[in-house]
């Protein structure tokens, strides 16, 4: 049995959220009801307290002992955060960090997957701001539930009603017992720079942010999988990975995957590690005083490439999946990769645009199999997550039929 935190915001379709909470109840998930003031408005606390038999959390300063912590109490025990109806306002304060009642502050707290059932005037759900913050959740791997199309109760037609309790309740379903290929594989994924230090308080960089890494660990978690994150220095949130490992270096990053990899079914190589590494770094700060500076470089470890080694020589070892972060001829060096590092896939994305790639939220990617080369568009980059994972479970499943035939 899960544990789901029900938000539900000031909009008509509040009184769909009672048949939500039922339908949680029949799949067997214990539910606790969380409702704003404008909530209130439109369906009693009452009715939600007979259905869950649980108290319904409407104030973030009731009265009690540790009540002005309950928030935290419930966001390190939920499973879901489903919030149905989503109101314009709940998503803005979602997406900008506002934490003013029980609700948006339970968000900010929480870690578990958090799904939104948005509804509103039709307008409003396309008016930019909105979707610039709806934009904006789908990038920190919020989930959605589309509005239905229809009468509004503001007497318009168009996009914006909430979406009937079924869909929403299969929607929650589909986050808490995510059944596919990945459901029990242990999976690794390299995500962030790497900083290769040339005295104590410079270093050799990359302009990775670790986001694509981070959407890549965040949805394997949410189809089931057992996440070891391997990542460099990044300030972004951390997903909820079984195991998360902290590193600098390129030779670190390769320490600790090396280490792991025999160990995993599937290992993707987000990161941008670094090629070239300082020789010698100074072991005191190196002194702005001549014109130039010569930094010697050697080469790192070539993770990728000698994972797809191990697996060529023993006919064993994990499904890979490599980056290629590339500024011209993009497709063809991808291909020549994968082909070079015995990979599965390579996603390639071109690094010189302003709107994919490096520390961006949005990316536009290749994606380089055995069949050829598919192109997909500009689209968050929870999204370009879940493409690639939808072709790795199509791997692991042709190769399961392969083992069943052979």
């Amino acid at each position: 049995m899960s544990l789901v935190a029900l938000g539900v915001t000031g909009g008509i379709g509040a009184y769909k959220a009672v048949e939500v909470a039922r339908g949680l109840q029949k799949r067997g998930h214990d539910v606790v009801a969380v409702m704003t003031h404008s909530a209130a408005k439109f369906v009693g606390p009452i009715t939600f307290e007979a259905i869950t038999r649980r108290h319904v959390i409407t104030d973030q300063f009731e009265a009690g002992m540790n009540a002005d912590i309950e928030h935290i109490a419930i966001a390190s025990t939920i499973d879901l955060l489903l919030i149905a109806p989503a109101t314009a306002n709940i998503i803005g304060k979602m997406a900008n960090g506002i934490a003013d009642d029980f609700l948006s502050t339970l968000y900010t707290a929480t870690r578990a997957p958090v799904l939104l059932a948005p509804a509103m005037n039709t307008q409003m759900f396309s008016h930019e701001a909105v979707r610039k913050n709806l934009d904006t959740l789908a990038s920190r791997g919020v989930r959605f539930v589309e509005p239905g199309e229809g009468y509004l109760a503001c007497g318009w037609i168009g996009k914006g009603r909430l979406a009937e309790p079924d869909e929403i309740v299969a929607a929650a379903q589909a986050v808490l017992r995510p059944d596919g290929p990945l459901r029990g594989l242990r999976l690794l994924v390299s995500a962030g720079p790497t900083y290769e230090d040339f005295d104590p308080v410079r270093y050799v960089g990359n302009r990775s942010s670790g986001r694509m890494g981070y959407a890549i660990a965040s949805e394997a978690i949410r189809r089931g999988a057992e996440v070891t994150l391997v990542t460099g220095p990044t300030t972004i949130e951390l997903p909820q990975a079984r195991e998360i490992v902290r590193v600098r270096r390129a030779a670190e990053m390769h320490a600790a995957i090396v280490a792991r990899a025999g160990d995993m079914q599937v290992v993707v190589m987000a990161a941008a590690v670094a090629d070239y590494s300082p020789v010698e770094p100074a072991r005191q700060k190196v002194q702005k005083n001549a014109d130039e500076l010569t930094l010697v470089l050697r080469k790192t470890p070539d993770i990728l490439g000698e994972l797809g080694l191990r697996r060529l020589s023993s006919s064993r070892g994990p499904l890979l999946v490599g980056f290629a972060a590339e500024t011209d001829n993009v497709v063809a060096r991808a291909a020549e990769k994968r082909t070079k590092k015995h990979a599965d896939l390579i996603v390639a994305n071109d690094v010189s645009r302003t709107d994919a790639g490096f520390d961006v939220d949005t990316n536009a990617v290749t994606i380089v199999g055995a069949d050829g080369a598919e192109t997909l568009p500009l689209q968050p980059k929870s999204r370009v997550a879940a493409e690639i994972l939808d072709r790795v479970e199509k791997l692991i499943a042709e190769r399961s039929v392969g083992a069943r035939s052979s």
